[in-house]
């Protein structure tokens, strides 16, 4: 095998292996039987890959405010669920549903994210919107 062919396998392999390793299980962060509902207004969105994320500031019944870390699905499940860029955006109030970090952190991963000016739903993960 030639130095030039095995270094493009390393190369291709360490392509490959590089996201999985970054990725995560569902079951390891986040615990389906903590359903979170929480209505704020959205601080920040980050359209990436391997999820989108959206940062919410949430007032607690004592007026303090908790931004909570929301994870949803891949920008490409979002698409196939309808979503673009401009869906939610920064200032808007909305009502997020989804189960709660395992660590109890201020961190879920969203299901179902409700504009709460419109009443528009907007699933967040793949699969059935109930959880």
């Amino acid at each position: 095998m030639s130095a030039r062919f095995a270094s493009a396998v390393a190369l291709v392999i360490l392509a490959v292996a590089q996201p999985a390793r970054a990725h995560h299980s569902f079951a390891a962060e986040f615990d389906a039987g903590k359903p979170l509902r929480v209505t704020g207004t959205v601080a920040r969105i980050e359209w990436t890959n391997p999820h989108v994320l959206i940062w919410v500031d949430v007032a607690d019944e004592a007026g303090s405010l908790a931004t909570w870390r929301l994870e949803l699905g891949s920008p490409s499940v979002l698409v196939s669920e309808g979503w673009t860029r401009y869906s939610i955006k920064a200032g808007d109030r909305v009502t997020v549903e989804g189960p709660r970090a395992r660590d109890g952190s201020h961190r879920a991963r969203a299901a179902v994210i409700e504009l709460v000016d419109s009443g528009r739903r907007l699933k967040a993960l793949p699969g059935p919107a109930d959880i």
